[in-house]
């Protein structure tokens, strides 16, 4: 079965007063149908713009798609009409975005919301747009659904606005439903809900998900494929329990290790990647997070690394890094003994 999405050399970049801004670089990568892909990284590192790139909600100018393909099955949206793309939108393509409180309109009441999607999308008017507004507020678990749904915005709490975005973003049985950073503003047991709420709508309606993410944590209870960006590049890539149990970039290294588990805490102090990311405008040459990689080699500082198979790691397990981590980090412990 081919692929739902395949995503080739994508490469965008934003003019700014200070030069050009090397947004997203040469990012490939492919997503098959009812899988469910976290993307995380630190903010700046493609992670949100290369989403909005695929869609075509990347304003241009100052930003501009240089080149790639983007092939949402077997067609290419950056070569389709604003037409095109905006019938794909919402119908086929879910968006679930981190803010409710700007992405939903304050004076326009949920059921106008929810019913305008409907409408434009799958033709339904009337009685039969209010009732299916109903069953999806419903399906995300919103109580008293007929009633809350002549509410406006400001009437819900930070998780019910959340849980009414993500209604929009299912409201058409979307095949994909790209979620950016959709639990970042809530509380602890909130985000837990919503992560909960989603597996279960995934399961229900057989939805494959992109997960944008800079928490980890996040991504582990969600996501059966990791994706770890940089700089606007991919630096590992790979099944979640794998990566998770022997990562091979140490940019993935770093984010594992900031996590706050047990015995880390018991430490009294969470690790912390040194340094900052670069500026995209002016980029390091190798490797860009070689700056701040303890275990970079010379190659690092002067060459790209490609993002490539690990060797014995498992199926589609890549990385991007000229040095061996694992054998690293072996070494480095068997000196501390």
């Amino acid at each position: 079965m081919a692929p739902i999405l395949e995503v080739r050399n994508l490469t965008v970049e934003f003019d700014s007063g200070g030069g050009t801004v090397h947004a997203v670089n040469d990012v490939s990568y492919t997503l098959e149908e009812g899988q469910t892909l976290g993307i995380v990284g630190e903010s700046g590192s493609g992670k949100s713009v290369h989403v909005l790139a695929m869609a075509g909600l990347v304003p241009q100018p100052p930003g501009r798609i240089v080149s790639g393909e983007v092939l949402y099955r077997g067609r290419d949206l950056l070569k389709m009409s604003e037409a095109e793309r905006r019938s794909i939108r919402g119908r086929e393509i879910g968006f679930v975005f981190q803010d409710p409180m700007t992405s939903l309109n304050p004076v326009l009441t949920v059921e106008r919301q929810l019913v305008e999607a409907l409408n434009r999308h799958m033709g339904l008017t009337g009685k039969a747009a209010t009732r299916r507004a109903i069953e999806l507020l419903e399906m995300v678990r919103i109580p008293d659904a007929a009633r809350r749904i002549r509410n406006y915005p400001h009437q819900f709490s930070g998780g019910m606005r959340q849980r009414v975005m993500i209604a929009i973003g299912i409201a058409c049985d979307p095949n994909l439903l790209i979620a950016d950073e959709a639990t970042t503003a809530l509380d602890v047991t909130v985000q837990a809900e919503i992560l909960e709420l989603m597996q279960d709508l995934k399961r229900e309606n057989n939805m494959t998900v992109i997960w944008i993410t800079h928490d980890m944590g996040v991504v582990a209870g969600l996501a059966d494929t990791i994706q770890v960006m940089y700089a606007g590049r991919v630096v590992e890539r790979g099944p979640i329990d794998d990566v998770f149990a022997s990562p091979r970039n140490a940019y993935t290294w770093g984010l594992l290790q900031s996590l706050p588990t047990d015995e880390r805490r018991q430490m009294g102090r969470l690790y912390q990647i040194p340094g900052a990311p670069p500026d995209l405008r002016d980029p390091p040459p190798g490797d860009p997070f070689a700056p701040r990689n303890r275990f970079a080699t010379d190659r690092c500082h002067t060459e790209m690394p490609p993002l490539r198979p690990v060797e014995g790691g498992a199926p589609g397990h890549m990385v991007a890094a000229w040095y061996d981590l694992p054998k690293l980090l072996a070494d480095q412990n068997g000196a501390g003994a």
